[in-house]
């Protein structure tokens, strides 16, 4: 959970008071005035040391502690759609492109867009963005799609040996 300075304030108020100290009690333990306590419990400070918020935490038996956040996911349809619209004045839509690879259908005029994204994305891309858009369809289905996308784009036979997504 990230905690906000104010959080932080709350908190130290909480187990302050569970303690029974005075904020001028606190402030005179850990050597700060009892005004930035208060305006720390208040949610008023804007920025407080680390070392001083420690030395508040420690007091009251309280502590801080770093987490690793879960890595959030990259959007591959959205990197994929700029990927594929960077050479042109306009833009092939996610939406676009969502729909593309559910159908088989190239949309008007966007068979630059796809050819460009099928032949110049990394495959890293192609394969994120296939496993992204398997959630919106059935098993198979837009490995399928993107084959059907590559023969009407004109792509080589062997189209499938760079579409393949395996592990």
């Amino acid at each position: 959970m990230a905690l906000t300075l104010q959080a932080i304030g709350q908190e130290i108020r909480r187990a302050r008071l569970t303690r029974g100290l005075t904020q001028a009690q606190l402030a005179a333990a850990v050597h700060i005035t009892r005004t930035t306590l208060n305006r720390l419990e208040n949610g008023l400070v804007k920025d407080l040391g680390i070392r001083k918020v420690q030395a508040i935490l420690e007091e009251l038996g309280l502590a801080l502690a770093v987490e690793r956040t879960p890595r959030k996911a990259p959007d591959f349809l959205r990197l994929a759609s700029a990927a594929a619209s960077v050479s042109f004045k306009t833009a092939l839509s996610e939406r676009e492109l969502l729909h593309a690879l559910l159908t088989g259908k190239v949309p008007p005029n966007r068979r630059p867009h796809l050819r460009a994204l099928l032949e110049e994305a990394p495959r890293a891309l192609l394969k994120g963005l296939i496993q992204q858009v398997r959630g919106h369809s059935t098993p198979g289905k837009v490995e399928r799609n993107l084959n059907r996308l590559a023969v009407a784009l004109g792509l080589p036979e062997d189209s499938e040996k760079w579409l393949t997504t395996s592990d």
